[in-house]
Formats: C-alpha cells, sequence, structure tokens
C-alpha cells in the first residue's frame, strides 16, 4: 500500500513551522553529541518549559497534583519526563521512549601512548559501526574527567572552529594493494582505531628532561595538566567519546534533508521531547524516556534492562498519596507505549537489501514497525493488531502522516529496540521513529518532513491514545 508523500500537502504555514522544528533539531544535535550532552539539554529544556525535578517533591513532602511537571534523570545518563493527568496513574500512561546512545568510539582507561614519536589514545568502539568510516575524517573528543577530590573535568574539543580536530590515520592508495583486497570488515582492525592526538616533543625549555624517552607524550601531559589540572592516572576515573567534528547540516540543494552524526536515535529523542515540552493537553499521564545503552544491549545503571523507570513510577505513585506496589504495576501494566527508534529508509542505490512493499521511505512520515528482530522476528517485539488499529485511527485523526516497514529483506539483517524490555510489563507497546539513510554512518540523513511528521505524531500520541 503506498502512502503519499507529505511535502505535496503542506501549507506555506506548516513548511515554516517544519523549518522551524528542523532548526531547532539541529541545534539540539549540535549541543548533544552524547548522551550526557543529550540529557543536559534536555533537562535545560524541561526546566524552561516548567518542569520541576522530582527531587524537589520528595524533599518538601510535596504531593503531586494534575498538571504538574516533573523530571528525573540518574547518572547523567537517562532522564525521565512526566506531565501528571486527571486519571490515575494506575490506570497505565502514554509513553514516549528513545534512546540518546549512539554508535561512537571510547577511549580506554589506560590510553596514552607513544610510538615513533607520534602520540596516541588507545580506543574501543562502541556499538555497530563499520570502522573503515572512520577513517581520514576530522573527530572530536567529548566527554568528563573525574579526579579523586571529585571535581569533575568537561571535556569538548573538535566543535569550536578555533579548536584542533583529532583523526584516525588511513593508509595511502599507493601502498593500499592488499588493504583494497580485503573484506571491508578487515580494512582495519579495531585495535588500530586509536586515535593520533599529538607529534611535537616537549622541548628542553619546556621542562623535557634528558633522560625522557617519550617526548611528545610529555608534552601532551604538560598541555593536559596546564589546560585542565589533570595528570595520566586521571584517565582511569574519565568516560571520553570520540564523535565527528562539526555542526548538523541541511542537506540537498533544496535542503529538504538534515545531514548529522548521531541522528539514531537522537531523532526520535529529539522529536519526543518536542511533543512531550509543547504543553500537550492530556487525560493519561504522559511520559517520555530518553535512555542510555541502547546500541550496546540496554543493559546497565542507565539502559533500560535497569529499575530506574520502574523505581520512579513508585516515587510517583507515592507522592499521589496512595503508595502501593499493586498500583505501581497496573500503572506499568495499563500503559501504552511508542518505543521509538529509526528506521532504515530505502535506498534506491542498495535496492537489492530492502523489500521495497515493507520499506520506509523519506517524506511519507513517521514510521510504525509492527514487529523487528532479525531472521524469523528473532528479538522481536510484536504489536498487538488491536493496538495498531487504535494508533491508526489517532493518527488519522491527527492528520499525521505516516507509513508501515520492516527493517530490510527478511534474510537479510535486522535490527532490535527497546521495546520488548518494556512489553514485558504486559504494556501495548510498538516501535515507532523516523526513516533515516546511511543508519549508523558517521553522518546520518534524515529528512525534515519525517521530522515534522514525528512531533506531530508524538504529540497526537500523549494527547488522545488510551481515551475512554
Amino acid at each position: 500500500m503506498d502512502r503519499r508523500n507529505v511535502w505535496k500537502t503542506y501549507t506555506q504555514a506548516e513548511l515554516k513551522e517544519m523549518e522551524d522544528i528542523s532548526a531547532r533539531y539541529k541545534r539540539c544535535l549540535d549541543e548533544g553529541k552524547t548522551e550526557r550532552e543529550c540529557v543536559e539539554v534536555a533537562e535545560r529544556l524541561a526546566k524552561e518549559a516548567g518542569y520541576r525535578c522530582l527531587c524537589s517533591y520528595k524533599e518538601a513532602g510535596e504531593p503531586l497534583k494534575e498538571g504538574d511537571k516533573v523530571y528525573a534523570s540518574f547518572m547523567g545518563k537517562m532522564i525521565l519526563l512526566f506531565q501528571i493527568g486527571k486519571e490515575p496513574l494506575e490506570n497505565g500512561m502514554n509513553i514516549l521512549g528513545a534512546h540518546i546512545d549512539s554508535p561512537r568510539i571510547d577511549i580506554k582507561q589506560n590510553p596514552l601512548y607513544e610510538t615513533d614519536e607520534m602520540a596516541y589514545l588507545d580506543t574501543h568502539y562502541y556499538g555497530g559501526i563499520k570502522k573503515y568510516q572512520w577513517l581520514a575524517s576530522p573527530l572530536s573528543l567529548h566527554g568528563v574527567i573525574v579526579k579523586k577530590d571529585g571535581t569533575k573535568v568537561r571535556v569538548n574539543i573538535g566543535e569550536n572552529e578555533n579548536d584542533p580536530v583529532f583523526v584516525i590515520t588511513d593508509l595511502l592508495v599507493h601502498l593500499a594493494g592488499k588493504q583494497m583486497s580485503q573484506k571491508a570488515s578487515e580494512v582495519i582492525e579495531g585495535d588500530n582505531l586509536d586515535l593520533l592526538i599529538g607529534s611535537r616533543p616537549l622541548t628542553e625549555a619546556e621542562g623535557l628532561k634528558e633522560d625522557e624517552k617519550e617526548a611528545v607524550k610529555a608534552g601532551v601531559l604538560r598541555l593536559m595538566e596546564e589546560t585542565y589540572g589533570i595528570g595520566e592516572e586521571d584517565f582511569v576515573s574519565a568516560e571520553l567519546e570520540i564523535v565527528p567534528a562539526g555542526k548538523a547540516r541541511d542537506c540537498g540543494i533544496d535542503r529538504s534533508m538534515i545531514l548529522s552524526y548521531g541522528q539514531d536515535d537522537r531523532v526520535c529523542a529529539f522529536t519526543s521531547l518536542f511533543a512531550m515540552l509543547d504543553n500537550p493537553q492530556i487525560s493519561r499521564t504522559a511520559c517520555c524516556i530518553l535512555v542510555d545503552k541502547e546500541e550496546i544491549g540496554s543493559v546497565g545503571a542507565t539502559g533500560m534492562h535497569s529499575r530506574f523507570f520502574e523505581n520512579t513510577i513508585a516515587e510517583l505513585i507515592a507522592l499521589t498519596g496512595e503508595e502501593s506496589e499493586l498500583k505501581v504495576r497496573r500503572a506499568l501494566q495499563n500503559s501504552k507505549m511508542l518505543s521509538s527508534d529509526v528506521s532504515a529508509a530505502y535506498d534506491p542505490m542498495f535496492a537489492a537489501a530492502f523489500e521495497k512493499r515493507s520499506s520506509a521511505f523519506f517524506g511519507k512520515g513517521l514510521v510504525f514497525n509492527k514487529f523487528t528482530g532479525s531472521r524469523g522476528k528473532n528479538g522481536s517485539n510484536d504489536a498487538n493488531a488491536e493496538y495498531l488499529a487504535e494508533i491508526r485511527s489517532v493518527m488519522d485523526e491527527a492528520g499525521v502522516g505516516y507509513q508501515y516497514a520492516e527493517l530490510g529483506k527478511v534474510d537479510v539483517g535486522g535490527g532490535g529496540t527497546i521495546a520488548y524490555i518494556m512489553a514485558q510489563y504486559g504494556m501495548e507497546v510498538i516501535d515507532s521513529g523516523v526513516a533515516v539513510l546511511c543508519m549508523h554512518a558517521m553522518y546520518e540523513i534524515s529528512s525534515k518532513a519525517d521530522v515534522y511528521e514525528a512531533v506531530k505524531g508524538y504529540k497526537a500520541f500523549i494527547e488522545k491514545i488510551g481515551q475512554k
């Protein structure tokens, strides 16, 4: 079933609104290149929209009431937002969920070394990447270094136009005969994805010791001490991430697309956030979950497998004056959720990997995936037909452009989201999101129209789903 390209339907007012949302989205992409930065952006925007930290209610013993807007963050890498509805929480919530981690390259805990008068940082890649794509491109370094006394040093090098950038080197084509004959997965090994950070030796005038054998490394350490007040051992308690340097840009001569790092899954995260902050008119409590670690299995304290979300619901129930484990269970089971993650946009240049009738297309709106998984729906949440019908009704009533899709041909590949984790509570969950080209590449591409329709669709969901 073909869906109409939504660009053809837009009025001038809608085109302007779309451009405003796209500009806002690009600013968020620029500010939020790591999960910590995304939480900071979300928390700032939430406060500007009138949200209060849940902790302030707990400390004051202040009960929650209809209309209250609260947020709770955890370890700086996961954040939950709630707008309290008029229905009791045990009746369930309308939940938007997306992840804010993206494929990247991480710095190891003992990373700094020198070889042949070149200084490097040792790395370990995070999530599914094509390793060869990260060679010979400008890279930036983001994260935190925490000293033994608890002082937290923020690191952001490579984004300002006056900053230096970093690089992972590639072999020149003149000497790359063997490399060019290798499989793409073997062009460069993970152990060779080390970041080149310096080549200038420390001078005697700058304090070079006579017996110093690693003068370039010594020069790097001197700069670290002067700039950040940190030493080599402080890398042990650091979280540093390597990401592409540069800002989100309009793509195409018609400026119809957005090119940026990290749109998987921040295109769903920020559009969910925008819908949540737009003061929706709700009956059921609305919730937005922005979570970490999806790219490596949703594990750890800040992944969706953690109990932070469940514990926070218990806190909300308690603050409504109805503390009850049973009501927490009811609130979770009676909820309905869009588990939002990007879909693979149909790419005519690689048509053989797609089943065209079941593919997501640019410009055709928000994507719904009844199931994900791979090779026999392995690892998938498979949404109920009744829930799909309810979503269709809500989206049509709100005039949202939407489509249905799978991730590639049946035996070609596949993928998963956080949907199956939330479905374990018994709630209705379906995968949804925005179609993206070049998923998991250094730079991914989305359609401005699909970003716009996602915001509209997410707002319609939290306002209308589950209405009695």
